[in-house]
């Protein structure tokens, strides 16, 4: 975004604003803060990479980075990456709940049934008494169980990449899943993308989860095998609801489109008006201890 949009940015720098273009508005050489353009996919975040000789903070607008990660080889050691922890979580969380609640109490259906003149009543599974596995318990899982906690869970089980300990009781680690997703009605996947979760819910996970159990995707496309869910929807064993796909965009005529038991929605999890706010709020904090020699925040690893 334009920094003249932008309030509380220090003085002293050279702004450049690069919306992704073919051109650059300045060489790439000289670019010393990288802020990567926002839903542009890898191919515009990367294309810049190899020319920034002397760049030090590569500072993303997603809580991912898995699109800027295959070009951190070209950048020089001790090169900052900062993701945008802070900005997602309670529009992504809010998505999150609302899939769960559109996927039990049955909204696409009535929507389908509106525009036939349809009446379609009956009894739908409530969201209270449910159990629910969330998957990738970093600021996004826990906003996740903040939303969750007014709907009278059965209970909350948290997952991530290693067990620890929180406030709200304790958080397994990935290898104790095959014991948990059993147990589970929902579960719900907001786990980074990376080489332990890519292809994370394959077919054996997707076994181990019971009959009529709702899988909630708002984390990355790739997560999910979509080759191994297609025939778990087709069946009707079991439910899904999308908001990312792999491949993504989901091409046109693609089966996933059309599955039994599927909801999806295009990657909008954080594309939200909280995102504008709290975006340039970031940058500007970002950027003023950049620019006063202080350690930046949302730091996921220096290069080198």
């Amino acid at each position: 975004m334009p920094a003249e949009e932008i309030d509380g940015l220090p003085e002293g720098l050279n702004y450049r604003f690069w919306d992704g273009g073919r051109d650059y508005p300045a060489d790439p050489a000289n670019c010393a803060f990288y802020v990567v353009p926002y839903m542009k996919g890898p191919q515009v975040a990367l294309r810049p990479l190899e020319h920034m000789s002397a760049v030090r903070v590569v500072q993303t607008l997603s809580a991912g980075i898995d699109h800027v990660e295959p070009g951190l080889a070209r950048l020089p050691a001790g090169v900052r990456l900062c993701n945008a922890k802070g900005v997602h979580e309670a529009s992504t969380a809010e998505l999150a709940l609302a899939l769960v609640l559109a996927s039990l109490r049955g909204i696409p259906g009535f929507v389908h049934g509106q525009d036939k003149e349809e009446w379609r009543s009956g009894f739908y599974p409530a969201l209270a008494d449910k159990s629910v596995l969330v998957v990738g318990y970093g600021s996004i899982g826990a906003a996740i169980e903040d939303r969750l906690e007014p709907f009278e869970c059965a209970r909350v089980v948290r997952v991530a990449r290693s067990a620890r300990t929180t406030g709200r009781g304790p958080v397994h680690a990935l290898d104790e899943l095959p014991a948990l997703l059993p147990e589970a009605d929902i579960v719900i996947l907001s786990t980074p993308l990376n080489a332990s979760t890519q292809g994370l819910v394959g077919a054996d996970f997707l076994a181990a989860m019971r009959d009529g159990a709702l899988l909630v995707n708002v984390a990355r496309g790739a997560v999910v095998d979509t080759q191994a869910l297609l025939p778990e929807l087709e069946s009707g064993r079991l439910h899904a609801a999308l908001d990312v796909t792999d491949p993504e965009p989901l091409p046109e005529g693609h089966p996933l489109w059309h599955a039994p038991q599927v909801l999806i929605s295009p990657h909008v999890g954080g594309s939200t008006s909280a995102f504008l706010p709290r975006a340039k709020r970031l940058l500007a904090g970002q950027l003023s201890r950049f620019a006063a020699g202080e350690p930046v925040r949302n730091l996921v690893l220096t290069t080198g």
